[in-house]
């Protein structure tokens, strides 16, 4: 995705030049013919027949940068060594490290911190393995486990690939909420590998953060997975879409004086956020919510080969609505986009229901652009940072392992879920709710703490915590952790 027209980003470009075949005021000449602007110049190497140089560029988007980088490896006597902006140099070696929380500075430190006195620590363990949740990383270490095989809106691009996702959700699992994380990439797309090897690496983890695994192996993965553990598993593209996507209606509906469960939902794209989404509807109350894919409206009154689906169709569309977008979304109070670009139309909103609330999330292009939609919505939100009301799953994720690792729990409940929905959206005050914003920033200090309180006391009402509740309940009144270091902004 490029980044908006009239913002501005920088690319390095290091260039080899042959002194008798190219000048440097010719590359700088032609740099500033495409579009791109010098701010930088750093001389590498000097040799007697070339120069090695450094040229930073400011650009208005990446397109421009890919033209000026394909019209300079054009011209004689230039060799482009490497192209590289600010997003590829914070990537440099990873962004993330493992620091140990003590120095080993003599040997007495080294025989405590490994051999011989660790032993006895080991034996404890042995003798009752939950001491490990509080004598070993267990207690406060999330693996993020990819398979590669739905990344972003990039699709099935591999482990490797990966990677720079999973590590930044590790930063913001430490920045947010003081978890260390650590992202788990793995080299198969076999649901029962997959399964095999999570179990296999679970104890060493406190939790297990599911991400970016394709629909509908998605599904069997964290099901079974849920089951075959005794530590909570989260699927986040299914549930924190979900949660995140509740909060924001529970503050939209408030914002146009309309009662959720009353209102007419229409989900558009049913793979594995659309089902999570309708799920959590559902468990909030909303008793008319009809799904809609490639093939129409799904119905009870057929049967598909996507078990899913049938599942689907038997909890959903009362009235047995049939046919497209279009003819389905007649009337209804509410959209939730979870698909593709491009599939809403001007047309559809206009018949909806009065004041219409459009929660259009396809990334990094949304069903219906928002600029397209402002005059017929009352209600606006998508997946991007750059419009309001961001349905952001970082919103989510950080508090409710937060508050799942605090009480010790052996799961993630439907009733934590709805806890955490309804948390993110207390943020926002009455004070403060319109139009522009019925979530709160990402940024918001206050997010992960009171999501955090949401499913601890969520997670004690399940039956699913299982550390002494007047424990946890010393240790909230400390509050996070990591609390000194997370972001620290003006609200």
């Amino acid at each position: 995705m490029s980044i908006s027209m009239g913002a501005k980003t920088s690319i390095i470009l290091r260039l080899k030049l042959e002194k008798e075949l190219v000048s440097f005021g010719k590359i700088a000449s032609i740099i500033s013919e495409v579009g791109g602007d010098i701010i930088a110049i750093d001389v590498i190497q000097e040799g007697k027949t070339f120069t090695i140089r450094d040229i930073t560029v400011n650009i208005t988007d990446y397109g421009l940068g890919d033209r000026l980088v394909s019209i300079v490896k054009e011209i004689s006597g230039v060799h482009v060594i490497n192209v590289s902006d600010r997003t590829f140099l914070m990537h440099l070696g990873g962004k993330i490290e493992t620091v140990p929380k003590m120095p080993i500075k003599n040997r007495d430190d080294l025989s405590r911190v490994y051999t011989p006195e660790v032993a006895r620590v080991c034996k404890a363990i042995q003798e009752k393995s939950s001491r490990a949740h509080s004598l070993t990383i267990k207690r406060n270490t999330v693996a993020v486990v990819s398979d590669g095989s739905a990344v972003l809106g990039l699709g099935n691009i591999g482990p490797e690939a990966a990677m720079p996702v999973m590590e930044g959700k590790a930063m913001l699992f430490k920045q947010l909420a003081g978890v260390d994380a650590f992202p788990i990439c793995l080299a198969t797309q076999d649901t029962e590998e997959i399964i095999r090897i999570v179990k296999a690496l679970a104890p060493t983890f406190g939790g297990i953060n599911l991400e970016d695994i394709a629909s509908p192996k998605c599904f069997e993965i964290e099901q079974r997975l849920s089951q075959e553990l005794d530590i909570p598993v989260f699927h986040d593209d299914q549930h924190g879409t979900a949660v995140v996507a509740l909060a924001g209606l529970i503050n939209a509906v408030k914002l146009v004086g309309k009662d959720l469960a009353d209102c007419k939902v229409v989900v558009c794209g049913i793979g594995a956020a659309g089902i999570a989404c309708t799920k959590m509807l559902l468990a909030a109350g909303v008793r008319d919510v009809i799904g809609v894919d490639r093939e129409g409206a799904i119905v009870a009154t057929r049967r598909y080969e996507n078990s899913f689906w049938n599942w689907y169709a038997a909890h959903t569309n009362p009235r047995r609505l049939e046919g497209s977008l279009s003819e389905v979304i007649k009337g209804a109070d509410i959209f939730i986009g979870v698909s593709g670009p491009g599939v809403l139309k001007v047309e559809d909103i206009q018949s909806m229901a009065p004041d219409p609330i459009v929660f259009a999330m396809a990334n990094p292009v949304p069903e219906i652009a928002p600029d397209q939609a402002e005059p017929y919505v009352r209600v606006m939100a998508t997946g991007r940072s750059d419009y309001p009301n961001q349905i952001n799953n970082v919103l989510c994720f950080p508090g409710i392992f937060r508050g799942a690792l605090d009480c010790r729990a052996s799961k993630i409940t439907e009733e934590m879920k709805l806890a955490a929905a309804q948390a993110i959206a207390s943020v926002v005050s009455d004070e403060e709710l319109s139009e522009q914003y019925i979530i709160p920033s990402v940024f918001n200090s206050r997010v992960v703490e009171k999501v955090r309180e949401a499913v601890i006391e969520a997670a004690y009402q399940s039956g699913v915590a299982r550390r002494d509740r007047r424990s946890t309940q010393k240790e909230m009144a400390k509050g996070i952790a990591a609390k000194e270091n997370a972001f620290s902004f003006s609200m």
